[in-house]
């Protein structure tokens, strides 16, 4: 931080003194203000002369006098108007109402009351005032780029979160506030403190100096980075123009609309900085020396002033452009070009800041540039490179839109400086521009077929959707009165809507369209269908769907097909092509409301489909060619769905437009085209499960089934169940259906028909995709619940490869299967988990494992959450390595119905457990559902039961290890291995009463072969990955912990699992050993922890004395005199477990106090004497031999034993133990004073040297501390 100056080391030796002292008050800061700007106005007065003298500097004087006694907001955008708003055009913080456009006009201070402390917080960091933009620029440019990013992450987190409304506001609102602080302090700096470069006598600066001379420099540079930071204004993302339209007097906003009026104050601002350093350096070209030095491309300050203002004009006119094309011609002079008031002060700060320079240089004038831009509008995009530096903005109807935005413009010169309308003030001319535009008018022929006020645009329409397209000829069928038609529609449909009303009457008897039939059919023949446009053929059928509507149906359509027969197919492009489609589906849907069969129709389409089909099935590598045949496809399949959420009953031959055509196009379909037919799949299932399960009459239910219920009842989106309801709604209102109308028994044949070609022609498709390599789209679990719904209601249509149990058959495709994605397993079962009638068919068919094989996938989703995460080398970011929160909240979903489920309820109420596991997230659920098998295992008294329970649990788990084979044989990723090893390790250890079983130890085998002991953990030499060690030994205590209770549990394989349970403790206690003793270290060893949990007894015991018996057996055998490696971390181990458990057992004595003292005897460290003195020490107070009992007992023998192997060769460390050892047990020492002697006798006698003073002499030592 020695760059940012930071306010604590502003006064040791800084390059420039902090310009005023603590002692100095409010009062003369403002007096020195006022001396200071009545300076800069006698500087004005000289720039611009004695004829403008008096009222500039009038106004001067009264700006630099006005002073005010607390810090003030920095000027900004702002279009949340409230009551105290006094009637003003524009927000008091505008740059208008705040005086900060007319301050840098003026060339006055443009914050005088702000910035006069010696430090100033910027960011959330000191910095001293006058000296932070010359030695940190960069850095606080970086900062300000930085708080731009963090609010554009609170736009992408926004939700519609009511609760979390006022918290984002808060945070964006201080953003923005942070970032505008600083733009204003650039201001106020080179304002304030930047001087031209000096250069002195001898021709050396000072390093500040240096830094400040580079300043104008480095300041254009970031000026220019920040102008490509932010980018386009016409660029935003739509969610963040949507912001424009928000109105809210309660003045919470959400992060868009602070993000959106962020990026205009930034660039407004970025103008404003450049215009007060090209003041302040009297207009002298700044050249971005370091931006030239790496790009080659020029950069000064008036070049980046004419480039930014040229993008900002052109943005706003591109934004102009996106409001012109929802305003009708007839409220053009009404309706403004600005979506709302920030926009219209930005076009009037334009206007001030380019004029006011254009009279003082050669810059160009604000008309200069409109003008340039609207002149692009005319330009094709091919000859707009050479025209002009800024880009063409699309635009489809340019003449029309600059005399719109030409005369919204205009009256923005009667604004003054303050925002204030003058209408006395006069306007700047362009006339010029104009008189080229009535050049133009004039020359544009208009349409004979138009009515004046009203524009072309409705006309060259082309309908999106058939459904879309027979709305629009609704409208004109309708009853309306003729006059509102004129604001309204266009010309054409003006026509159609006075012909439909023609059609409606009947003169003398006579219908009007035996009159005009003839007339209408004879404007149409075959070469006037085949010079149809695209925007012709929209309106011939726009003509024919008016007739269908009003009069022969059957009669308009035979004649619009034969027309249509005149098409040559050579000259029907794709675009053509679809819209003959819709049109066709247009038709279907008149034929639907009018309830009339559309076999004949249907088959007409449903074969073109087919052969477009094919070819798309074909076409592979060329993408153009694919693309016009996805136009179709997808225009047919929206037809499809439109027809079936139209149709009330589905009983009008439907099912003809669901032929095999799909079994070609589904195989060939990639990404979101698949994700669209799987969703009119779903859409076309809920529809016939709709009407099959009511006994074939629409009720009521419709009219009040919320869309939750709805998507939950037929496995479909919520969007879709909402399109569903409401078309149900329309048909009801259309009045050709009632609630209680009794469908016709045909409908259920036609049902049957539907249900064949959808198990036909989709399902096996379906099918096909549950064993992808790739992760399917989540609408494949959403459909083939969907049909699995359908196999239950209607069961006799499904494949023949599913029967005789088609429901059966599904779930153990999709929900039952291992090899199945988990993904899609859970999505799939959590829309039928608590379906009751899927409940009651099992039930039913005396299929008892339903339950237990759904929580078995349950168990597989849990433990393979993980599955598609990368490992290794693999995962770059922290985001690749985090499972998706959608699967996570679809998994949390499933443990919430799983818990519901009456199996998994009865384990917990057995188990005693409270409802609170139901709000944990899925891994510490299915760690709770383990724990629960267990209690109840534990609480079942009669044999039947447990062996019930055994074979239960066994169900529940299935083939666990084949769930997680993929972590194992990857090595990763890391979560999927702590995940692995954590759950399995709880299984061991709370269902250990059920693995100590014969029918459930062969799992347990399998366990500890794949997990502890594979054949890369025997391989002690071999260094295992990282990931999997960590993963052992955060949960090997769980498996040692299990594993002692089963070896104290089992009679038919006690002896082997003893085994096992010692050689997992031999492979791992080494690996997990420090090569020295620290605390950290063996404080962190997986035995250490499994010994000091709360385990019974017996299982302590049983592990205790395992760990200890193998530790002397392999870790504490001496090779001759030489020690085994590693002696004091083992030591260390011991001496921590004892600690720990605060008791001695007898194995303790056994196992490790023999080779304990054979470690003080031989081992000359004194690391490895210090902790073996200790672990003596800890033994023999422990047992207390004085006490008497088994203990006393055992360790008098072992220092018996211990005196008769050393005394004779190692009789003085012998003797130096002894005293240690009588300080601590007096009556220990006394009990082995016989031995003692009869060791010194042997000892003198082997010697054959007579008596041996020494030993003597220390023996006489023991019997005096004995006697002590």
């Amino acid at each position: 931080m020695g760059a940012l100056a930071p306010a604590q080391c502003a006064g040791g030796g800084g390059a420039r003194a902090v310009r005023k002292g603590p002692g100095r008050g409010r009062a003369a800061a403002a007096r020195a203000a006022r001396s200071y700007r009545a300076g800069q106005v006698k500087t004005m007065e000289d720039d611009f002369g004695a004829s403008s003298t008096s009222p500039f500097l009038t106004e001067s004087l009264e700006l630099a006098m006005e002073v005010e006694d607390e810090y003030s907001r920095p000027s900004c955008f702002s279009c949340a108007f409230d009551s105290q708003n006094g009637g003003r055009r524009f927000s008091a913080e505008s740059y208008l109402a705040h005086g900060s456009l007319k301050r840098v006009l003026l060339r006055l201070d443009p914050s005088p009351n702000d910035y006069e402390e010696n430090t100033v917080e910027l960011f959330g960091f000191q910095w001293v005032t006058e000296m932070a933009l010359v030695e940190s620029c960069g850095f606080l440019f970086g900062l300000l780029r930085q708080q731009i990013y963090r609010l554009e992450n609170l736009v992408q987190m926004s939700s519609s979160d009511f609760g979390q409304a006022a918290h984002l506001h808060s945070e964006a609102e201080s953003i923005r506030h942070q970032c505008l602080k600083f733009l204003h302090y650039v201001k106020v700096f080179i304002f304030r403190y930047l001087e031209p470069p000096k250069v002195k006598n001898d021709g050396m600066l000072h390093p500040y100096e240096e830094l400040e001379a580079q300043l104008p420099s480095v300041l254009v540079e970031e000026l220019h980075a920040l102008a490509v930071h932010v980018g386009r204004l016409c660029d935003l993302p739509s969610n963040v123009l949507a912001a424009f339209t928000i109105q809210n007097q309660a003045k919470v906003f959400p992060p868009s609309w602070h993000l959106l009026h962020l990026h205009l104050d930034i660039n407004w601002l970025v103008l404003e900085v450049l215009h007060i350093l090209d003041e302040k350096l009297k207009r002298q070209v700044v050249y971005a020396n370091h931006f030239i030095n790496l790009t080659g491309e020029n950069l000064t300050s008036i070049s980046l002033f004419e480039k930014h203002s040229g993008n900002l004009i052109s943005d706003l006119i591109s934004l102009a452009i996106k409001k012109f094309t929802k305003v009708r011609p007839s409220e053009a002079l009404t309706s403004s070009h600005y979506p709302c008031t920030c926009i219209k002060e930005l076009w009037i700060l334009l206007i001030q800041l380019l004029d006011h320079r254009n009279k003082g240089s050669n810059t160009e004038c604000f008309w200069s540039l409109v003008n340039t831009t609207l002149k692009n509008i005319f330009e094709q995009p091919s000859t707009s490179e050479g025209a002009s530096g800024f880009e063409t903005v699309p635009c489809k109807d340019p003449l029309s839109f600059s005399w719109w935005i030409m005369s919204h413009l205009a009256p923005l010169y009667q604004f003054d400086r303050n925002g204030n309308l003058d209408e006395k003030k006069q306007m700047e001319s362009n006339w010029k521009f104009v008189e080229e535009l009535l050049k133009k008018s004039t020359d544009a022929q208009n349409s004979c077929f138009t009515v004046p006020w009203l524009g072309l645009k409705d006309l060259a329409n082309v309908s999106k959707t058939s459904l879309s397209m027979l709305e629009l000829v609704k409208r004109c069928c309708c009853e309306q009165q003729i006059p509102s038609l004129y604001n309204s529609s266009n010309s054409y449909f003006i026509f159609l809507s006075i012909l439909a009303q023609i059609m409606k009457e009947e003169n003398n008897g006579v219908h009007p369209w035996k009159q005009i039939k003839g007339r209408i059919y004879s404007k149409f023949h075959r070469k006037r269908m085949q010079e149809l446009t695209e925007v012709g053929l929209q309106n011939f059928f726009n003509l024919f769907l008016m007739l269908a509507i009003v009069v022969e149906t059957e009669d308009i359509v035979s004649r619009m097909l034969d027309l249509l027969d005149f098409l040559t197919p050579s000259s029907i492009t794709a675009s053509r092509r679809a819209l003959i489609w819709r049109g066709h589906f247009a038709f279907l849907l008149i034929y639907v409301e009018k309830n009339m069969d559309i076999s004949a129709l249907a088959e007409k389409i449903s074969n073109a489909f087919r052969e477009k089909a094919r070819e798309f099935l074909v076409t592979k590598n060329d993408y153009t060619q694919r693309q016009n045949l996805w136009t179709l496809l997808s225009t047919y399949i929206d037809g499809v769905q439109e027809v079936f959420e139209t149709s009330c009953y589905l009983s009008l031959s439907e099912e003809k437009l669901l032929n095999d055509g799909f079994t070609m196009l589904l195989p060939a379909c990639r990404g979101a085209e698949l994700s669209m037919v799987l969703n009119f799949l779903q859409v076309v299932l809920a529809r016939l499960r709709q009407n099959n399960n009511f006994e074939f009459v629409l009720p009521s239910f419709y009219l009040n089934l919320g869309e939750d219920m709805l998507s939950e009842r037929n496995c479909i989106s919520k969007a879709v169940a909402r399109s569903v309801q409401e078309r149900v709604h329309q048909r009801l209102q259309l009045g050709n259906a009632t609630p209680d109308a009794q469908l016709p028994l045909v409908a259920k044949e036609h049902h049957l028909a539907v249900a064949s070609a959808l198990w036909r022609n989709f399902f096996p498709f379906l099918k096909s995709q549950r064993l992808s390599q790739t992760l399917p789209s989540p609408q494949l679990a959403d459909t083939a619940a969907g049909f699995t719904l359908l196999a239950l209601d209607i069961p006799s249509k499904a494949l023949s490869d599913l029967q005789p149990q088609p429901v059966l058959s599904m779930m153990r495709l999709f929900g039952w299967d291992d090899m199945v994605w988990p993904q899609l397993v859970s999505r799939y079962l959590s829309h039928l988990i608590q379906n009751s009638s899927l409940c009651e068919a099992f039930s039913s068919m005396g299929y008892t494992s339903y339950e237990a094989l759904t929580v078995r996938s349950w168990f597989r989703c849990v433990l393979q959450m993980f599955l598609d995460q990368p490992s290794g080398a693999l995962a770059k970011t922290d985001a690749e390595r985090t499972v998706g929160k959608a699967y996570m909240e679809q998994l949390t979903e499933m443990t919430r119905l799983i818990f519901k489920l009456p199996e998994v309820e009865n384990i917990f109420l057995k188990a005693n457990v409270g409802q609170s596991v139901f709000k944990q997230d899925p891994k510490n659920a299915l760690v709770q559902f383990i724990k629960a098998i267990g209690r109840t295992y534990s609480g079942l008294q009669t044999l039947p039961e447990k062996s019930a329970m055994v074979a239960k649990t066994l169900e529940y788990l299935g083939d666990v290890l084949k769930y997680v084979k993929p972590y194992l044989k990857a090595k990763g990723p890391p979560e999927g291995l702590q995940l692995t090893y954590w759950i399995i390790g709880c299984l061991v250890k709370f269902c250990a009463p059920i693995l100590a079983t014969s029918k459930a130890q062969q799992l347990l085998f399998r366990i500890v072969d794949c997990l502890l002991l594979p054949h890369s953990v025997l391989q002690q030499d071999k260094e295992l990955p990282v990931a999997l060690l960590s993963a052992i030994q955060e949960n090997l205590p769980l498996y040692l912990q299990g594993l002692s209770f089963i070896c104290c549990q089992s009679q038919t394989q006690g002896a082997y699992l003893n085994q096992l349970l010692g050689t997992i403790i031999q492979h791992y206690f080494g690996r997990f050993l420090p090569s020295s003793p620290t605390v950290a270290g063996t404080g962190q060893h997986p035995l250490l922890t499994a010994l000091g949990s709360s385990i019974t007894a017996p299982q302590l015991l049983r592990l205790r004395k395992t760990t200890l018996h193998v530790i002397r057996e392999n870790y504490l055998q001496f090779k001759g005199h030489a020690p085994p490696p590693r002696l004091a971390s083992v030591l260390a181990f011991i001496l921590d477990v004892l600690q720990r458990t605060q008791s001695i057992e007898l194995c303790d004595i056994d196992l490790v106090l023999p080779a304990v003292l054979k470690c003080l005897v031989l081992v000359n460290e004194p690391q490895v004497k210090k902790i073996s003195t200790d672990i003596v020490q800890y033994i023999v107070e422990g047992c207390q031999a004085g006490s008497g009992g088994e203990h006393a007992t055992q360790l008098t023998s072992v220092f018996r034993q211990f005196i008769q192997d050393y005394t004779a060769v190692y009789d003085h460390r012998v003797f130096s133990i002894l005293e240690t050892v009588a300080v601590l047990d007096q009556t220990l020492v006394a009990s082995l004073i016989p031995t003692i002697t009869q060791s010194l006798k042997d000892s003198e006698h082997k010697q054959g040297l007579g008596r041996n003073a020494a030993q003597r002499f220390e023996f006489h030592l023991i019997l005096f501390f004995d006697n002590e």
